[in-house]
């Protein structure tokens, strides 16, 4: 390390390695458009995992009406990955996802549901409270990109993104008449009896 190096090292307190990380958190700073991808990656990461889970829980479930609704949200996640593929598309990024640890949580909590409440009366409502948690979760993240996509000018992506959250809000409602008309009066008339 030459002198001018050690001097500027110990520049107002920072070793040489920091004041590098400093520097190169400071040469790229994060953007609007960098959050939007990182949560476009997330999403897409939570899709596929949703997509693999979906075809256990319709088999868990006991009600038909739950078992349908699981096997009718299974044809819309897979169009909206294929949305979610659009919208990478649209921005000129290749779809890829990045690990969800909200997602990995709100689907541990769907399976302990269907480990702990196998062949239970309050299994389906349960596996309809962990459903809604995902969707929940996926308004959420569908509602703030789209908000996003419309500030960044991504016109194709706002289209797309509103479309998917339309759906999901339609599965949450068609999910909580469910709850309300079935499954939550099985749990509780089956713990009664």
């Amino acid at each position: 390390m030459d002198r001018r190096q050690r001097n500027f090292s110990t520049h107002r307190g920072l070793g040489l390695f920091q004041h590098r990380m400093v520097v190169d958190v400071m040469a790229k700073e994060k953007l609007l458009a960098d959050l939007f991808l990182d949560t476009l990656k997330d999403i897409y990461f939570a899709e596929r995992k949703i997509m693999s889970a979906l075809p256990k829980m319709a088999k868990a479930a006991q009600s038909p009406k739950l078992k349908a609704a699981f096997e009718k949200h299974l044809g819309e996640t897979e169009g909206q990955v294929e949305r979610l593929d659009q919208v990478f598309a649209s921005i000129d990024e290749t779809p890829k996802g990045k690990t969800c640890d909200a997602i990995m949580g709100i689907l541990d909590e769907g399976k302990e549901v269907m480990d702990e409440y196998k062949g239970m009366p309050a299994l389906d409502a349960g596996l309809l409270a962990a459903a809604q948690a995902v969707e929940h979760y996926e308004i959420s993240r569908y509602g703030t990109l789209r908000t996003w996509a419309n500030e960044l000018g991504y016109k194709d992506a706002v289209k797309l993104l509103d479309a998917t959250l339309k759906e999901e809000k339609a599965t949450d409602s068609a999910l909580s008449s469910l709850a309300e008309a079935e499954v939550n009066q099985h749990a509780e008339s089956a713990q009664a009896a």
